[in-house]
This record gives C-alpha cells, sequence and structure tokens, in this order.
C-alpha cells in the first residue's frame, strides 16, 4: 500500500505506479476534475479546517467530513482490486441456490457489489453526498463492516494495511486538493475526460491522468525545511 510517484515533466504532473495507494489518488484526482462543483466544494472545507497559509497536517484529517465522503465514493465506484484474493471452500455448502463443491476457488466480485443498484441507488454516479449525514449510506465504512462496499476485504483475512493505507489516500489526496488547482491540457474538458478502466490485479485507469498543478495557497505554505 505504500510506494507512490509523482513525475513532473514539462509542468505536467502524472500520478503514476502500480500499489493501490497511488491508483485511488489518480481515481480521486480524476474523479473531482471531471466534477468540478465537488472538487470546490473539497477545497472549500480544506480552506475552513487548514487554511490557506500552511499544509495539510495529519491532525487535521479528522475535521474533513467531506473530504472522507469523497474517498468511500472513490473506493466504491474504482476499488483498487477488483476481485478479492481466492478462497477455497473449506466444506461443500449452497448459497443463493448455488453449490458451492469443497475445494472449489472463490473470488468476491468487490467491484460488482460496489456498483449493484439493489444497493447503491445511482450505482454509476460519483455522488459523496451519499455518505454525508442525511444520505443514503451515512454509516457505511470501508473498513470491512459493510459487505456493500469492502475495497480492503472483511472478516479475519482483511487487509492488514487497511488502517495505514486510508490514512495514506486521504492525507494525499486531500493535500493535493488543497495546495492545488488543477488544469487540464488544453485540448481536453472535465466531461470529456477518459475514465475508461484497465483490469489487472489493480484496477486502474486505462489512459494515465495527466494535468497541470497551478499553486492555490499563500507562497509561504510551501516553504518546507
Amino acid at each position: 500500500m505504500m510506494s507512490y510517484v509523482f513525475l513532473l515533466t514539462m509542468q505536467n504532473l502524472f500520478v503514476a505506479g502500480t500499489d493501490t495507494t497511488s491508483t485511488i489518488v489518480e481515481w480521486t484526482m480524476a474523479e473531482l476534475i471531471r466534477h468540478p462543483d465537488i472538487l470546490k466544494q473539497a477545497q472549500e472545507e480544506l480552506d475552513v479546517v487548514v487554511g490557506r497559509d500552511r499544509l495539510l497536517s495529519e491532525s487535521d484529517l479528522s475535521h474533513l467530513t467531506f473530504f472522507h465522503a469523497i474517498i468511500k465514493e472513490t473506493f466504491r465506484l474504482h476499488p483498487s482490486t477488483p476481485l478479492s484474493l481466492p478462497r477455497m471452500a473449506s466444506e461443500e455448502c449452497e448459497i443463493a441456490g448455488y453449490r458451492i463443491p469443497k475445494g472449489a476457488e472463490l473470488l468476491v466480485n468487490v467491484w460488482g457489489i460496489a456498483r449493484d443498484p439493489a444497493i447503491w441507488p445511482a450505482p454509476l454516479e460519483y455522488k459523496p453526498s451519499r455518505f454525508l449525514p442525511g444520505g443514503t449510506h451515512t454509516d457505511v465504512d470501508v473498513k470491512g463492516n459493510d459487505f456493500g462496499l469492502i475495497p480492503f476485504g472483511a472478516g479475519r483475512r482483511i487487509c492488514a494495511g487497511l488502517s495505514w493505507g486510508l490514512r495514506m489516500v486521504t492525507m494525499t489526496a486531500a493535500t493535493l486538493v488543497h495546495a492545488f488547482d488543477w488544469q487540464l491540457p488544453a485540448d481536453q474538458t472535465p466531461d470529456k475526460l477518459n475514465m475508461d478502466e484497465a483490469f489487472t490485479l489493480l484496477l486502474q485507469r486505462a489512459e494515465p491522468l495527466v494535468v497541470h498543478p497551478v499553486p492555490r495557497l499563500l507562497p509561504s505554505a510551501y516553504n518546507i525545511a
């Protein structure tokens, strides 16, 4: 869950890497750029909590209600691992009318569950507000307690790095949103941003996200000792 690489070339920022952290951060930034109203709301929350004279710190994270909803919605639509790790049935059983023989290898379709219209109204819509107070899924989290949203798995074999990885994703994405405005190349518009997926072991973007960062904080905020 750890490494992520940012390559700054000719003033274009590429969020790259093959690990889950960078993948989710890239999807988060793509969705926010595609939804400028949500990006603006996220920046407004960050400006209230953090201000514009310093960078985000880890102690700020607990106050970012809207941004946590953004991260949940990204994990829902774009789980870093679309299929769970294989499991083996220890005994023969029947589930929902299907016979599962002993020794069968099973994978949970995490991607499909999170897009099930029986669980998620307007499942293809990027809508962080569903996780806010008064929303349809206010109390749902990504920590394996709600089987409609299990990007880290659930049960005894849930991802051991869940807490650390979730904190890293939130901290990285929130810092990028707070510290910069983002511009697409001149020949692209947010509504035409390619959101195609590449299904491998990780659910990566078919095309890397290419954006230009524009500082939005006071100059003193970027002075890092």
